[in-house]
């Protein structure tokens, strides 16, 4: 016997071949037929009783051999096919009763081991004293769906299936099955390859084709031992090929090998659900305060998560609204918020689209830097283009609040270049995304000496530009509280004749 692609397959020579076997199932079925004649007659004995639920058993049992013997005499149109359902529903049956043989009348305890033989069953077939093979209760049971349009074949699957602990839900044809695959929940389908209607392979086909099936694990039961037919059923995506009549230990092996690919997938799908729902509410969340740079290296790299930075050359942003606590003062509350919520809305965006970062909103201003989490070459450029594009868009900010009858604003915004610590900082409780050092103090500064709607930069931020990219107005020697020497900045007044 060999394996070949998950497929039980056996060899030419083998003295008990299914393969031969299943060239004549006429003649396997007479040699059954007449194994079973002292079965038959101690099953029509009134005397000899069966306990339930053994007695189902032994009436689907003799229920097969009438049927056998009704093909044997009137053949149908597929009379080998037809002839290996009711043989592997026979084996099936008979090899369920050998396990609870010491439970039968001694009548069919002696008839039934002849009747196995006639039917390959290996228990009998070996001749010793060894214990059958039974079926064991799975350990992780599931739902299957057995889909054929032989009831023998429907009835001993669920009763085989049963005893091991699954549910088994059946199907008579391909239209139903699909149907079924729609609506219920299925871990193994177990398939016949030839039925009226929709067959097998074309069950098999839509199940793959669908987006919520294609995962569900299938094997494939056929009488025909069709090389070319088992390659096309792998091929199109069957997990597993057995033949008819099928050892029934080999089934619940190949269920249970599918039921736990089944879950492995499942179990997949949920992690992924969940991440994207993590995904979901870190955008959703995070979002709202931090640039999509950072949330993205949240989401790519979690480990960025751990507390530590390093050092960047930045370009710093700070702007304000002038005037904004006399303001505040004269506002009711909720207007204030309106005028905050406004202001910073418009500013956000545009720092966003030109690759700023958002630091934090301290009041009504706003820190932002360019060149971390990711840095860019022209990020001293960026944060120029930002500023001027921030300048502008403040003449939208008050059309819409004099439509609302609050009051025009004017802000100031500085930039300046410099080294700074950058990454996560705080507690493991809690912590931001931020910058730290020297060149945050020299912009707060700056920011203190800038005029209403000017922009004013320091002379490392003017040094980072390209030649003429703007143009600048005269420069100014700022003495500051806390820096010993004198910071030199420059209006920005627009841009150069060098502009990109």
């Amino acid at each position: 016997m060999r394996l070949f692609a998950g497929i039980l397959v056996h060899s030419e020579n083998e003295e008990t071949s299914v393969s031969s076997e299943n060239e004549y199932p006429d003649q396997w079925a007479a040699r059954i037929l007449s194994s079973a004649v002292p079965l038959m007659a101690a099953n029509a004995r009134a005397t000899v009783t069966v306990e339930p639920p053994l007695d189902a058993d032994v009436s689907a049992l003799n229920e097969a051999l009438k049927r056998v013997k009704e093909l044997l005499a009137h053949p149908s149109e597929d009379v080998n096919h037809d002839l290996l359902n009711l043989i592997s529903a026979i084996r099936g049956y008979g090899e369920m009763l050998y396990e609870d043989l010491e439970r039968l009348h001694p009548a069919l305890q002696a008839a039934l081991p002849p009747l196995l033989s006639a039917a390959e069953s290996k228990q009998a077939i070996t001749g010793d004293d060894s214990e059958p093979q039974v079926l064991s209760t799975s350990e992780a049971p599931g739902v299957i769906l057995a889909v054929d349009d032989m009831p023998e074949n429907r009835e001993l699957i669920s009763r085989l299936l049963s005893r091991a602990g699954h549910t088994v839900i059946s199907a008579v044809s391909g239209e139903e099955a699909i149907e079924l695959l729609e609506t219920r929940g299925v871990d193994v389908v177990l398939l016949d390859l030839m039925m009226p209607g929709i067959g097998g392979a074309e069950v098999l086909k839509r199940m793959k084709e669908h987006e919520d099936l294609r995962a569900t694990p299938v094997i494939m039961i056929s009488g025909r031992q069709d090389m070319d037919q088992i390659i096309a059923c792998i091929q199109a995506g069957a997990d597993d090929y057995l033949l008819k009549p099928f050892n029934p230990v080999l089934l619940q092996a190949r269920i249970s090998a599918g039921i736990e690919r089944k879950r492995w997938h499942d179990r997949e799908e949920e992690y992924r659900h969940q991440l994207e729902r993590s995904e979901r509410f870190i955008r959703h969340t995070f979002g709202r305060y931090l640039s999509d740079d950072i949330v993205r290296q949240l989401l790519e790299a979690p480990e960025g998560l751990e507390l530590g930075g390093d050092l960047r050359e930045v370009t710093i942003m700070m702007s304000d609204i002038c005037g904004f606590t006399s303001l505040a003062e004269r506002l009711p509350p909720p207007q204030v918020v309106s005028i905050l919520n406004r202001y910073f809305e418009h500013m956000t965006g545009i720092i966003f689209e030109h690759g700023g970062t958002i630091d934090e909103f301290l009041g009504d201003a706003i820190l932002a830097v360019f060149g971390a989490p990711h840095r860019h070459d022209d990020d001293p450029a960026r944060a120029v283009r930002c500023a001027l594009a921030m300048q502008e868009a403040i003449s939208m900010v008050n059309a819409a609040n004099e439509a609302e009858g609050l009051p025009t604003l004017q802000h100031r915004i500085a930039l300046n270049t410099g080294s700074v610590v950058a990454g996560n900082i705080g507690s493991e409780q809690r912590a931001k995304y931020g910058c730290v050092g020297h060149a945050m103090n020299v912009t707060s500064r700056i920011e203190g000496e800038t005029k209403p709607d000017e922009i004013l930069i320091s002379a490392d931020t003017r040094n980072a530009l390209p030649q003429e990219a703007f143009s600048f107005g005269t420069a100014r020697h700022l003495s500051v509280k806390g820096i010993g020497d004198a910071i030199v900045a420059y209006p920005v007044l627009g841009v150069g004749t060098n502009h990109v």
